[in-house]
């Protein structure tokens, strides 16, 4: 759904982001701003600032910045239209509906359809749990030692032994077989006709992040019943194993930074019970790409917590180069002495698995640690191999960086001679093809030398600093403007906030909050709020700050000036900003400017 700028600016402005992120956390006022914890990663000490007057957050802690419609979306884990309703709905801005085709429609009727019917079917297996026929599922789940709180939090329920109920009670909803079956929720063949397959079953609803069923698990009470431990809804038109994880709809509100991928059901609610509200698994499949994808939108740092026995080790491996193929890092939890977390949980208690996920294991070294099991180390040509197959893996790393570090640990830990096992690696690249190595030899201090920053590390530097001076003095902007344009900022994101800056200082509508919104990748939002929050250098005397500011005016222009020199022979445009350039630093030279 598209929505006006002018739309999104009146949320913006009747949405004060004191007011909307104090309904989240506690703020104290200390100055001119209002300090807390920052409430994206854990601190003990508040760096997580806000600003009333330029209607923006920063925390200089992590570095997560933005508007009143960005903290939403951060803290809500939600979507850019998502936030936008929230915020519209409180303030009382009324947001266009969107209009679909008469078939999209029909789709989308179909769909909440489907959902109702799956969420009457939660009802029925929920009643069940609680009346004398559920007996048995509730003294499984007493075993299972699951609190009432937690059996409602999850909406556990019951599938009677006669499964037929289940279709009476939706019959008489006025919902029909076709819709029954498509809901996944029952099979028809010609002999037997509409049949449910969960019935003598502990039933857990699968919820999609927005908290609506769209499945179920069901799992057998005990090792004397027939039938797989557990059966799963079949893939419907609301249903996509591959794409959606049990327990997400809560996990995605955690606040700790990273989130836990076991192999179970019962893992996740019993995680969750015991305070680990960032647990999610898969729903009766291997670990997929889909779902790193959909764990990627909330955290880049994942901890496995699968069962310790052979198929456990086998499924983390390959969720290893799952999350590595999609750009976030794997850890393991160490279960030992028991085979699940549950297990874990139950015997040694919350603050010990607190203990074993901060204490999580390297997934790269757990690898190794894993292929360690496949040699003979103590004979030499099983050593060897061994030595040859780290070598191989170590050829993956893309980065030099990230690779010799790796091969640093790996030859610590291993007893191998870095420089041994750094020519291993250099000749396996060289017959395998993979990324090679660098030639260049290591210090002997281990330490890589500290390199003065870069000519392109200063412009950077400069452009940034001359836009938090014009957010801090934008009356400057009318005395430089015959000097400066937004192509003198040859960083791509600072040439468009300044671009909008310059158009907005003109019409004297100049709000940093507004800016932050141009921008849809979550970098550039913070990027640009760090621009509006940084503190200038402190400078006793007017002279000084006058001063400061011209030479940052300068040291602009000139990096303009030979950023289009250098293209000054393909591009016709380029020639005409050279002859402007060197004009405006000629006159720039020669010029003071004033701060008042």
């Amino acid at each position: 759904m598209y929505y006006p700028e002018e739309l999104i600016e009146e949320v913006r402005q009747k949405s004060d982001i004191v007011d909307v992120i104090s309904g989240y956390i506690s703020l104290q006022k200390k100055g001119s701003n209002y300090m807390c914890c920052c409430p994206f990663h854990g601190e003990k000490t508040p760096s997580f600032s806000v600003n009333r007057a330029r209607q923006i957050y920063k925390c200089f802690g992590c570095g997560e910045g933005g508007n009143v419609i960005t903290f939403v979306m951060k803290y809500e884990n939600c979507s850019f239209p998502e936030a936008l309703k929230m915020l519209a709905e409180k303030a009382g801005v009324e947001l266009p509906q969107a209009e679909y085709s008469e078939e999209a429609k029909r789709r989308e009727r179909r769909r909440l359809r489907l959902l109702e019917v799956s969420k009457e079917a939660a009802k029925f297996y929920y009643v069940m749990l609680r009346n004398e026929r559920g007996a048995r599922a509730k003294e499984y789940l007493d075993k299972r030692q699951l609190s009432d709180e937690t059996r409602k939090r999850f909406g556990l329920g019951y599938a009677p032994a006669r499964g037929e109920e289940l279709l009476a009670y939706l019959r008489q909803k006025g919902v029909t077989d076709d819709l029954i079956r498509d809901a996944g929720l029952a099979k028809t063949d010609e002999r037997r006709g509409t049949t449910t397959q969960f019935w003598n079953r502990v039933m857990f609803p699968i919820q999609d992040i927005n908290h609506r069923v769209i499945g179920f698990g069901g799992r057998i009470m005990g090792s004397d019943d027939s039938g797989p431990k557990y059966l799963n809804s079949p893939e419907t038109e609301i249903f996509d194993k591959s794409r959606n994880l049990y327990g997400m709809n809560y996990a995605r509100s955690a606040r700790t930074g990273n989130m836990i991928l076991c192999e179970g059901y019962m893992d996740v609610i019993s995680m969750h019970q015991a305070g680990f509200t960032q647990a999610v698994a898969s729903l009766g499949t291997a670990f997929t790409p889909g779902q790193a994808a959909l764990i990627k939108k909330y955290t880049k740092d994942v901890l496995l917590a699968y069962d310790s026995d052979g198929a456990g080790v086998r499924a983390a491996l390959r969720a290893i180069r799952i999350l590595r193929d999609a750009g976030m890092s794997g850890r393991i939890i160490n279960m030992s002495p028991y085979k699940d977390p549950d297990e874990f949980i139950k015997n040694l208690g919350q603050e010990a698995f607190q203990e074993r996920i901060d204490h999580a294991e390297n997934s790269f070294m757990f690898e190794i640690r894993m292929l360690e099991r496949e040699f003979d180390l103590s004979d030499p040509e099983g050593k060897t191999d061994f030595h040859n197959q780290i070598a191989r893996k170590l050829c993956d790393f893309s980065e030099d960086v990230e690779r010799e570090n790796y091969i640093e640990a790996v030859a610590e830990k291993y007893h191998i001679g870095f420089d041994n096992l750094r020519k291993l690696v250099v000749n396996m690249a060289a017959k395998t093809g993979g990324y090679a190595v660098q030639t260049a030899e290591r210090p002997k201090s281990g330490i890589q030398s500290r390199n003065k920053n870069t000519p392109e590390e200063n412009a950077r530097k400069a452009q940034r600093l001359l836009l938090t001076w014009l957010t801090d003095y934008p009356q400057l902007y009318k005395k430089i403007k015959s000097y400066l344009s937004a192509e003198d900022f040859t960083v791509e994101l600072y040439s468009k906030i300044a671009s909008r800056m310059f158009a907005d200082i003109e019409k004297d509508t100049f709000n940093p909050a507004s800016i932050i919104n141009m921008f849809e990748e979550e970098k550039d939002q913070s990027e640009a709020a760090s621009l509006f929050t940084t503190k200038l250098p402190e400078l006793e005397s007017e002279q000084e700050k006058e001063k400061a500011f011209h030479d940052i005016l300068v040291s602009v222009k000139k990096n303009s000036h030979d950023y289009y020199s250098a293209r000054s022979g393909v591009d016709i445009m380029a020639l005409s900003k050279v002859i402007e350039g060197k004009k405006a630093l000629e006159e720039l030279n020669n010029t003071h400017i004033s701060l008042n």
